[in-house]
């Protein structure tokens, strides 16, 4: 399954200390893939619990300007999923269909939205007002005469208006039904197989070294907190 975007995994501990430690992970993803990427990065579930997001990348336009650092990773996979069962046609309509910004303010909308691309008509060479009103104009009974003296722009222009069209960068896209359908709420919604996110299986070995590691950070950090208590009280 190709790639469609990518997200830039950030160990948040390690962050916080001072050290960024972080690898790229590519959509779809498998459970495999991530817990390999979480054990290399350090967030095993018992040294480091948490990542965030530094940066999206990919291929769909305008897609990682509505994610944010702390989006979870069965989320991002399921919409990677649905996003790769469209046809290019499709994918173009949901971009632009993103571009209006009304279903955005959350991956779980993204979702819905990509859900429901049939309430959408979608013109792909139709970028200018001018263009949407010769579209429009052919309907028109307008004498051949007087063709080149019609205003196309202004006509575009009211019929965008009327009908609540918007100009996204790959053309122009106009909601047609209001049967919008919230198909997804939360991740209990995801499918199993669209499910990742797994801290990474340690061998009995690793577990212990871990720990160890665990225990002996709190000890050194207990014993430079109470230096600096007897160092405050003298």
């Amino acid at each position: 399954m190709p790639s469609l975007f990518e997200a830039y995994i950030t160990n948040l501990g390690k962050y916080n200390e001072g050290e960024l430690v972080g690898e790229t992970l590519k959509f779809p993803t498998s459970p495999r893939e991530v817990q390999a990427l979480l054990k290399h990065i350090g967030v095993d579930g018992i040294r480091y619990e948490e990542f965030f997001i530094t940066s999206f990348d990919g291929d769909v336009l305008g897609l990682y300007d509505y994610l944010g650092e702390y989006e979870n990773l069965d989320e991002l996979n399921h919409l990677a999923c649905l996003l790769s069962e469209l046809d290019q046609d499709e994918l173009e309509k949901f971009e632009a269909a993103l571009n209006i910004g009304t279903h955005t303010s959350s991956v779980a909308d993204i979702i819905n939205l990509a859900q429901n691309l049939d309430c959408f008509e979608f013109y792909p060479d139709i970028e200018t007002e001018e263009d949407l009103g010769r579209y429009w104009a052919d309907d028109l009974p307008i004498p051949a005469e007087l063709k080149d003296y019609f205003d196309y722009g202004a006509y575009g222009r009211d019929v965008s208006i009327n009908e609540g069209g918007h100009f996204a960068p790959g053309g122009y896209i106009v909601q047609t039904s209001g049967d919008f359908k919230e198909y997804y709420h939360d991740t209990k919604d995801i499918p199993a197989g669209h499910k990742v996110f797994s801290f990474p299986q340690l061998s009995i070995r690793e577990q212990m070294a871990a720990y160890k590691e665990v225990i002996d950070g709190s000890s050194k950090e207990g014993f430079r907190r109470l230096t600096e208590k007897g160092r405050e009280e003298r």
